[in-house]
């Protein structure tokens, strides 16, 4: 996920959300440590080996729901959010359908502290609050639209089932046409996330 392009699109909302809405910022940006230098080798080396073009990430599962952000990212979640080392949540890929990088997540339901896992200094750990993502396709066009989501809080106010969102009630919350306009939908949960960069990036590994 990569998520940068849904940080962009909760930034500009936050000034009107309330407090608990806020998404979490890294603390930390400085050197990698030893620890930290192994543990990006050694998933550089891995998603390399096995995601290495687009096709690999969808027959393993990974879908679309994004476009493309300011870093030229196109983000594919495989919607299972508690990852470990060799099984990121979410990939990204340039326009070209070459990798770019992955996020590790790990699920914060209640408000759990930032994640001290793998060697990270857990201040490098960024935290988004949980939505439902969709994606559009226009019936008549095809043309699909991604980056839309609505706020779990919002969705369950509507009557909808966050956990197994639905597209009537996108419908009915008039986010849409009709049901029949939504190619794919899930709920992104409330996540500690870490971004990993496969390939080099002039500010650093776990930088945007």
């Amino acid at each position: 996920m990569k998520v940068r392009a849904i940080a962009a699109l909760v930034a500009a909302f936050c000034a009107l959300a309330t407090a608990a809405r806020a998404d979490e910022q890294p603390t930390y940006a400085g050197p990698l440590t030893p620890a930290e230098s192994q543990f990006v080798q050694s998933v550089q080396r891995d998603l390399a080996a096995r995601f290495r073009r687009v096709s690999d990430a969808e027959k393993a599962g990974y879908i679309r729901y994004t476009g493309v952000d300011d870093t030229g990212a196109i983000s594919y979640a495989n919607r299972q959010w508690a990852s470990d080392p060799t099984h990121p949540s979410q990939l990204w890929y340039d326009t070209s359908g070459n990798l770019l990088g992955a996020d590790f997540s790990v699920l914060r339901p209640n408000q759990e502290p930032r994640p001290h896992l793998w060697g990270i200094n857990p201040g490098r750990w960024y935290e988004f609050n949980g939505h439902v993502h969709y994606v559009t396709k226009d019936p008549q066009t095809g043309s699909m639209a991604y980056d839309q989501w609505a706020w779990n809080a919002d969705f369950a106010n509507a009557g909808g089932n966050v956990s197994n969102p639905s597209p009537e009630t996108l419908a009915k919350m008039h986010a849409v046409p009709s049901a029949n306009y939504i190619a794919t939908i899930f709920e992104f949960p409330t996540i500690w996330d870490l971004i990993v960069w496969v390939k080099p990036h002039p500010a650093g590994p776990f930088h945007w």
